[in-house]
């Protein structure tokens, strides 16, 4: 994949929609390009978080542990990111991140991100619908299993 297919899918990762080329082309060249085969973890619940993932190709899963071992809670495409909430919030990672079948990433590190957000409020607001889209799904699910378990 080159510089310019990169920066042809960053366009489409809603955060990054309305930033001009020129920026996009300094992202996708100032982030790393990762590899995973199958089976092979991004990162792990609890770790530190360091970085945020854009998916470029493949797919992925999320998983959260419980006591009944992992739950598979979402899967990841292309255009999907990953990993801002621990570096947005300073806190450990909420899910392992698994490559479901080869995986292409750009990862980008937490100085970039900060550096972006604070270059490109747009890139902030767009963050922020997308933490609230996301929390209004967990909410769904935590009631249709809330209703599911009172049945």
């Amino acid at each position: 994949m080159n510089l310019n297919e990169e920066v042809e899918i960053l366009k489409g990762v809603p955060i990054f929609a309305k930033m001009e080329p020129a920026k996009l082309k300094l992202l996708a060249f100032t982030g790393e390009r990762m590899t995973f085969a199958e089976g092979q973890e991004l990162f792990h619940q609890g770790d530190q978080g360091d970085a945020m993932y854009v998916i470029l190709a493949g797919v992925a899963d999320v998983l959260i542990d419980s006591p009944g071992g992992q739950i598979t809670v979402a899967q990841l495409r292309k255009n999907n990111f990953v990993g801002d909430m621990a570096i947005l919030g300073d806190v450990p990672r909420t899910a392992t991140i698994k490559a479901r079948e080869p995986l292409t990433t750009l990862k980008i590190s937490k100085d970039m991100f900060y550096r972006l957000v604070t270059e490109f409020p747009q890139m902030a607001i767009e963050m922020m619908r997308e933490l609230a889209h996301r929390l209004e799904d967990t909410n769904k699910k935590l009631r249709a299993a809330t209703a599911n378990r009172a049945a």
